[in-house]
C-alpha cells in the first residue's frame, strides 16, 4: 500500500520533471489516494544550521527516497484509465461534437458501436471546477464477488449526457479515451446519467455546476466542465 505523508514532503529527492509526470501518472491509478498538485523542487532553506533527524524520521525519509526509487524504476503502466501524462495540447476535438475534446490512451480492436446499440462502458468521471474531483467511478461499483460493474446504456437514448455518447460514438471495443466535455455537452439537469450512487456526491456535483450565485457571475462556462476516461468493454447489437 502506497501511503503519501504530506508532512515530510520536504524529503523528497530533487525530481526531474519527466520523472514527476511518472508519478502522477501511477498515483491516478489510485483514485482514492491524495495526490499533491505539485512537488516542491528542493527542500526548503533554514536560516539556522539544522539539527540532527531522529532515529524515526530519518526512517521515514529513508522509507520515501525508497518508495520514489521504487516508482521511478517501473517501465510499464496497466492503469486503463491512464497510460502516460498529458497536456491539453494532445487532445484532438471531436467532428460535430459542441467542442468535446479526446485523447486515445488505448485504441481497441472490437467493433464500432452503431445507434440503438446496448454499450457497457467503464470510467472514472472528474469535475474540472473542483481541482479535477473525482465524483464517481463504475471501478468502485462492485458486484458480490467484488468485481466491477461497467454502467450499461443504449446509445442515441438521450438519458447519457451528450459528451459521453459523441465519444463512445467513435470507439472501438477494448479502447480507452480521455475526453473533455464542456458545459454544453455535459449534464443539462440533474436526471441524465450517469449519477454518482452516492448521495452526497450528487449533490456536491449539481450543487457545483447549477450553482446559481457563480451562474449569474458569468461561470458557466466553466462549471460544468467534466473530465472522463472511458473504457468501452462491450456492445451487443440492438
Amino acid at each position: 500500500m502506497i501511503m503519501y505523508f504530506p508532512n515530510m514532503i520536504m524529503y523528497y529527492p530533487t525530481v526531474p520533471l519527466q520523472k514527476m509526470d511518472k508519478v502522477l501518472v501511477l498515483l491516478n491509478c489510485f483514485p482514492s489516494l491524495h495526490v499533491p498538485h505539485h512537488l516542491p523542487s528542493s527542500p526548503p532553506i533554514s536560516s539556522t544550521s539544522p539539527s540532527p533527524p531522529s532515529p524515526t524520521r530519518r526512517a521515514l525519509s529513508l522509507s520515501i527516497i525508497s518508495l520514489s526509487t521504487a516508482l521511478f524504476s517501473i517501465p510499464t503502466f496497466s492503469c486503463p484509465a491512464a497510460s502516460s501524462a498529458t497536456s491539453i495540447t494532445d487532445f484532438l476535438d471531436l467532428p460535430n461534437s459542441g467542442g468535446v475534446k479526446a485523447l486515445d490512451l488505448r485504441i481497441g480492436s472490437g467493433p464500432v458501436p452503431d445507434e440503438g446499440d446496448q454499450v457497457a462502458i467503464h470510467y472514472y468521471g472528474r469535475l474540472a471546477a473542483k481541482q479535477g474531483w473525482r465524483f464517481d467511478s463504475t471501478y468502485d461499483h462492485k458486484d458480490s464477488a467484488g468485481e466491477p460493474v461497467p454502467f450499461v446504456f443504449t446509445l442515441g437514448s438521450g438519458k447519457v449526457i451528450a459528451g459521453i455518447e459523441t465519444a463512445v460514438r467513435s470507439m472501438k471495443v477494448g479502447g480507452v479515451r480521455r475526453v473533455i466535455i464542456p458545459p454544453s455537452q455535459g449534464y443539462q439537469n440533474t436526471t441524465q446519467e450517469p449519477l454518482p450512487p452516492n448521495f452526497f456526491d450528487r449533490q456536491r456535483l449539481f450543487t457545483t455546476i447549477f450553482n446559481p450565485t457563480r451562474l449569474a457571475n458569468g461561470e458557466g462556462s466553466t462549471l460544468g466542465t467534466l473530465i472522463f476516461d472511458i473504457e468501452l468493454v462491450s456492445l451487443r447489437n440492438q
